[in-house]
């Protein structure tokens, strides 16, 4: 049975300074969701919509469920401020095997394959910028291993590299190093997002593109197929196709609940947690879905659809300077990343401290260095990021070589959206079995709002097992793997603390 929820599991977080006040932790908040996935993935979502009209519709779906999970997650943490996050809640709500499962799917693949992911867009924007920046200039050619895999060091990966091991440095020197690093490059990265946004309503607006895209919003045309026989022009695929394109703009708005996994070092958490959450998914779904508005009004729909690798930020702004567009998103996006590469590597090393002091992970990880940090923990999330840049995968196909991450992250969203739906589960659970506990804030709109989370998220998961199974059934067996490790860690954490004969 898990520990009743007291100041009893409060060792978890003790000799952590709290140091992180509300501005800081939307900070994190902000930071850590804000990445590159907004410039991007409005383009393959118009393909799959097929309607301007549809396309805000969707995004606002992953309001609603961002929103709705934050102010349940706020219950929650404020609950149980401790280091560790929905590793915590999941333990307490149900058994530590389920807490594991989340933390060994967290730093095998979503924390460290995130790192790695933003790492190499902060390279591949910077190769905008300066050519010999490229995942094809090799300073290691690809080694193949097999037909479908090779691995490589090209200068965009060891760029990729050197962030991952600048900001892990940067980190262990202290919260306060981290903390100024997460400040300004957000604060930074909203600059240029509200920039986008306000160049895209003004300047970039024409009357073509407000023709094409809002004389007839819901009009469903040009859309990729969903399946055989599907896509978007049926009511039923409009459906799926909804359903479907949130693996999009649902994890692009991701990692809002990183700030549960530094509670530990957040003042007045209390109050400080719940409002952070609030006021963070708030302000980028706001920014988010007036980003998708300026897209609509600058560009017609096609031209979204058919952005060259998908840039649709950077169609924006080649509208106004056609020569300095590119480099100019490039930038804002390399101050994006990067802000949001310190803000998952500050947060996930938290996750790894509260694992490995239930024994469930490297020994090294639980303990706090002189600058009161996990200092191993953050290593060893930098390491294992690092060696997620270095293989490739290779089409069989077409020889072309992509990132083993990539496939990776994609077979974990099912997995990760499943956990969502179980830690907001854990909220019902802990109401009912522990109801006394203390409860400094209770989530708002509570059991309906809570509820629409897990009904709407529960639709999403449904679609994508029935229709995208080649993506959410690996990400389902890298869950299980966790099953023996953890029974095997567990005998030998047993076996550890037996007193010598």
């Amino acid at each position: 049975m898990p520990a009743e929820i007291t100041e009893e599991i409060g060792p978890s977080t003790q000799g952590f300074k709290r140091g992180l006040g509300l501005f800081d932790s939307v900070m994190v908040v902000v930071g850590i969701m804000v990445g590159s996935g907004i410039f991007i993935v409005s383009a393959e979502m118009s393909r799959q919509i097929g309607s301007p009209g549809w396309l805000l519709v969707a995004w606002g779906i992953t309001g609603v469920l961002t929103v709705a999970g934050a102010l349940s997650y706020g219950e929650l943490a404020a609950m149980m401020p401790y280091a560790g996050g929905m590793y915590v809640y999941l333990r307490e709500a149900f058994s530590p095997i389920w807490g594991f499962l989340y933390g060994w799917t967290l730093w095998t693949v979503i924390q460290t394959g995130t790192i790695a992911a933003v790492a190499i867009a902060f390279a591949r924007f910077t190769g905008v910028l300066f050519p010999q920046i490229s995942e094809q200039h090799y300073l290691i050619a690809p080694i193949h291993m097999g037909s479908r895999y090779a691995i490589s060091l090209s200068t965009a990966q060891l760029l990729a590299i050197g962030v991952i091991v600048l900001l892990a440095a940067g980190n262990s020197l202290g919260l306060q190093y981290g903390k100024i690093i997460q400040n300004v490059f957000t604060v930074a990265k909203l600059g240029g997002l509200g920039a986008l946004i306000v160049l895209g309503l003004t300047v970039c607006a024409n009357s073509t593109a407000l023709h094409a895209n809002f004389t007839h919003p819901w009009a469903v045309h040009n859309v990729s197929p969903l399946a055989q026989g599907l896509d978007a022009a049926s009511g039923f695929g409009l459906i799926i196709a909804l359903c479907i394109s949130q693996t999009g703009s649902l994890f692009s708005a991701d990692s809002w609940h990183d700030i549960t996994f530094v509670a530990g070092e957040v003042k007045n958490p209390h109050r400080n947690l719940p409002l952070s959450l609030l006021i963070g998914t708030s302000a980028v779904i706001v920014l988010y879905l007036l980003c998708n508005v300026a897209y609509l009004a600058s560009l017609p729909l096609s031209a979204i659809q058919s952005a060259p690798s998908d840039r649709v930020a950077t169609a924006v702004l080649q509208n106004i300077f056609p020569r300095t567009g590119p480099a100019l998103m490039a930038a804002a996006i390399m101050i994006s990343t990067f802000g949001t590469v310190n803000a998952l590597t500050l947060a996930g090393a938290r996750a790894c401290y509260a694992i490995a002091k239930d024994g469930l992970f490297f020994p090294a990880a639980k303990r706090l260095n002189r600058a009161k940090v996990p200092g191993w923990g953050l290593w060893i999330q930098g390491l294992w990021s690092v060696v997620l840049v270095l293989p490739r995968t290779i089409n069989p196909l077409t020889h072309e070589y992509g990132n083993l991450y990539s496939n990776l992250l994609d077979y974990v969203i099912s997995a990760a959206l499943f956990f969502y739906i179980l830690t907001i589960l854990g909220l019902f659970r802990l109401r009912r079995t522990r109801p006394d506990a203390p409860r400094p804030y209770r989530a708002w709109g509570y059991p309906w709002l809570p509820g629409i989370y897990i009904a709407g998220a529960s639709v999403i998961l449904l679609a994508l097992f029935i229709y995208r199974p080649g993506t959410t059934w690996p990400g389902i067996a890298i869950v299980a793997a966790g099953v023996p490790v953890y029974f095997i860690l567990r005998r030998s954490a047993r076996a550890e603390a037996l007193p010598l004969l």
